[in-house]
Parts: C-alpha cells; structure tokens; sequence
C-alpha cells in the first residue's frame, strides 16, 4: 500500500469529453494547478501513452521537478502519469465519468512512497495534498464552468 493515497472529486457542469480534453491537455496545467508553474515537453495538445512532460511545481515551500510518463491513456475516460525520479515517485490517475443533467464527476488520485526524510512527514504531506488537489479541482471548475462550450 502506498504511504500516500490522496483521491478527490468535483462535479463540474459541462460534458465529460469537455473536461477530460481540458484537463488531460498538460499545457493547461499552469491554468488550474496552482501549484504548478511550468510544463515542458509533449504539452501541446491531448496526451499519448508513452508521452513525457515536466512540471515544474512550488509545493510545501520547495521547488520540485519532476517528468511525468503517460503509462495509460483512454480519451474521456482515464488518465494514468507515473514519475519515477526524485524523493518522491508518484503516479497520478485522472478519472471522468458522467453524472445527472450532463455534468462530469472527476476524481483525481494521486499515491506514492516518498522515500528517506519525506516517508516521516507521509501523513502531513497527504493532507497538504489533499487540500491542494481540492483547491486544484475547484479551480479546474471555475474555468470550466465559465467558458461557453461546444455541445
């Protein structure tokens, strides 16, 4: 079991292709991850298995940069990102799924096992996580919800 497991959801009121298009394209990051400074890489549209994009992220007080690897990709559906480098591999699963009246629930899960000092702070740091990926979700819907959309 993962020393850290934090899964959120939203629902947010626009289609599920719409948000899973939104969120999946890593070039939007900056837009709702507010910790989130920079993306590098394959960020210039939707993802493919196999694509490789770098965050650049203020988190806890530190900067951190880390490649994520798309290791599993259904459009609309499900999203998988794993990291293997640094203190703190992690893997990142974005999921959609439709709810009442056209809206989009999306979960958003993230686990890992942080090695050496930071195994000790596991539990701060999954509620730190948990805070900013609730934070991160209702940013994700502010934007969403404001823009018109295409359906």
């Amino acid at each position: 079991m993962a020393a850290v497991d934090v899964e959120t959801q939203a629902t947010i009121a626009r289609p599920r292709h719409e948000v899973a298009a939104y969120a999946s394209n890593p070039g939007n990051a900056t837009a709702w991850y507010a910790n989130i400074t920079e993306v590098k890489g394959d960020c210039g549209g939707p993802v493919e298995t196999g694509a490789e994009f770098a965050f650049v992220a203020e988190f806890l007080g530190r900067r951190l940069v880390y490649t994520y690897e798309v290791v599993e990709h259904v459009p609309g559906t499900r999203l998988v990102m794993r990291t293997a480098e640094g203190p703190f591999p992690m893997e990142t699963i974005y999921e959609w799924e439709d709810v009442a009246d056209g809206k989009t629930r999306m979960t958003l899960r993230n686990r890992g096992e942080p090695s050496g000092f930071a195994r000790i702070g596991a539990p701060v740091l999954s509620r730190a996580m948990r805070r900013a990926n609730n934070k991160d979700l209702a940013r994700l819907k502010g934007i969403l919800e404001a823009e018109p959309g295409d359906s």
